[in-house]
């Protein structure tokens, strides 16, 4: 009997509110069970915003290297970076400072076949020249302090960590180790294997 008369009594309040509001009503939909008072896609449009706003706060993931003959360890490392998420920046070092860092017989490829190779990967979403002055911390410490990336990506053999770790700490970035060292697989060994066996032929 209770719940009866409750039953009429909330239609009751149905009716008599849709009437109060029908003189105004615009483009709302009005129902005994729900009320749309914007019929716009609201859900859609709080995603869509939300998505802009992700994307203008995409993190940033910076590794550098010389990547001189782009073997199976260079792709397994840019695509362990770029599974940090965000936008993957590559910075390639100049031929002058693979010739420092390798030796006289390098870089194999020069400079702009390495960053055509890279790009063509399409695994990183920026690829760049390192700066001709990179040769010691205050040069890392001036491309950091410009790029401001939010993640250092690195191998683990890659040298002066515990001070990028510090110097990413500063601009409120850090340093994680994306790829440990493989000394099977290197440029250098991939040619030198090559130079002996032309040697023996």
């Amino acid at each position: 009997m209770v719940q009866k008369l409750l039953t009429q009594l909330d239609h009751l309040a149905y009716r008599l509110q849709r009437w109060y509001m029908k003189p105004k009503m615009t483009r709302e939909r009005i129902g005994r069970h729900s009320a749309f008072f914007h019929p716009r896609p609201t859900g859609k449009i709080v995603l869509e915003e939300y998505k802009k706003r992700l994307q203008g706060s995409t993190l940033k993931v910076l590794i550098t290297g010389c990547f001189d003959g782009l073997h199976s360890e260079h792709q397994k490392f840019l695509r362990a970076a770029k599974k940090l998420g965000g936008k993957l920046l590559v910075g390639v070092e100049t031929d002058a400072r693979v010739k420092q860092l390798k030796g006289p017989s390098r870089p194999v490829n020069q400079l702009t076949v390495r960053l055509r190779a890279l790009r063509r990967l399409g695994i990183a979403d920026q690829v760049f020249a390192l700066p001709n002055q990179f040769n010691n911390l205050n040069h890392f410490t001036d491309l950091i302090k410009k790029l401001r990336p939010d993640i250092l990506a690195v191998s683990s053999n890659t040298p002066n960590l515990p001070v990028k770790r510090q110097i990413m700490k500063t601009f409120g970035g850090r340093v994680i180790v994306v790829l440990l060292h493989n000394p099977k697989i290197s440029t250098t060994k991939m040619l030198k294997s090559t130079h002996e066996q032309f040697s023996i032929s």
